[in-house]
């Protein structure tokens, strides 16, 4: 009799232990794949997530950069890891709502990355060389309408969402816009402030350094809502275009089959980082608003973002190779 209730209690503790395993997580470093080189947006709030996640778990969170392909090539990797929850990915927009629609072929399922939450928004400003003649979205379209052809705008590449947004408001507005394409942000602010491009539409806290020296001025922000850190930068939408909307986000997805324990312990822990007054402080610096949510709320948002893009790029026929 005692072996019989020995055997029972085996089994009963045999087939809890993975439950209680998932329970202690995480029991070991946690990867967290950002496909986007060192030094970025992408990079800087995506190691400050993990700084909090290593404090609140007690467990090392590693930064693991791998860019290339427009971000699918940190993707990839992400999605083929295991499901155990010791493999996330920390990603803009492009790998999770825009890429699919850009190349013919892709190395994953976008469909199958498991949400998990938003980390932030850092919505794109509409920004001119000092002395184009217009301060205003209206001006800037009157001015375009004027002068079809002639008004060209800067991108940080192809496919980028600097080249959509610019896009979006040549469609919406009925206006033909010269598309410069470059190598990232940074070379296309540079040829924007030595007024080489017209405008360029990105990121609001990379502009804005820009925009305090007076090498380059705001025309708007492609936002629905003012921005804490230019609250005097009126929206797109108060200028009478309210699905001109456009931003970088920043959402942690994880590879398809990790469990739903898992998902909710990292999203629970997120939430709490993210109401943190410190780190909301840092982001607030970098330009980028926190977030948080769901993850029914996080999967909601990364389909309405990629139903906006899928539009935009069709109608403008962009493809990859």
């Amino acid at each position: 009799m005692k072996n019989i209730v020995r055997l029972l209690l085996a089994a009963l503790l045999g087939a809890a232990s993975p439950a209680l395993g998932q329970g202690a997580y995480p029991t070991k470093q946690v990867r967290m794949i950002v496909p986007f080189p060192a030094g970025g947006s992408a990079d800087t709030l995506c190691r400050i997530v993990g700084d909090k996640l290593s404090a609140a778990w007690s467990q090392t969170v590693i930064i693991d950069n791998r860019p290339g392909a427009g971000g699918n090539v940190g993707a990839e990797i992400a999605f083929h890891a295991e499901p155990d929850g010791y493999t996330l990915l920390c990603s803009p927009p492009g790998p999770l709502s825009i890429n699919h629609n850009l190349y013919k072929t892709m190395p994953y399922d976008w469909t199958k990355f498991v949400p998990v939450t938003v980390l932030a928004l850092v919505p794109n400003a509409i920004s001119a060389r000092i002395d184009l003649p217009a301060s205003s979205v209206q001006e800037l379209i009157a001015y375009a309408k004027a002068n079809p052809g002639k008004v060209t705008y800067a991108s940080q590449g192809n496919g980028s969402t600097s080249h959509l947004s610019a896009q979006m408001l040549a469609t919406m507005a009925g206006i033909d816009m010269v598309h410069i394409p470059y190598k990232g942000e940074g070379p296309a602010l540079i040829d924007l402030t030595a007024g080489r491009v017209d405008i360029f539409i990105g990121n609001i806290s990379a502009a804005l350094r820009f925009e305090k020296a007076r090498q380059a001025k705001f025309l708007g922000l492609a936002s629905r809502t003012r921005s804490p850190v230019a609250p005097d930068v009126p929206t797109t939408a108060e200028l009478g275009y309210p699905d001109l909307v456009s931003s970088a986000w920043f959402a942690l997805v994880a590879p398809a089959g990790t469990s739903d324990a898992v998902v909710r312990k990292v999203n629970a822990d997120l939430a709490a980082a993210l109401g943190q007054p410190e780190l909301r402080a840092r982001f607030l610096e970098l330009g980028a608003e926190p977030q948080g949510g769901t993850t029914a709320a996080t999967a909601s948002f990364i389909s309405d973002e990629e139903a906006r893009w899928r539009g935009v790029i069709k109608s403008a026929n962009v493809t990859l190779e």
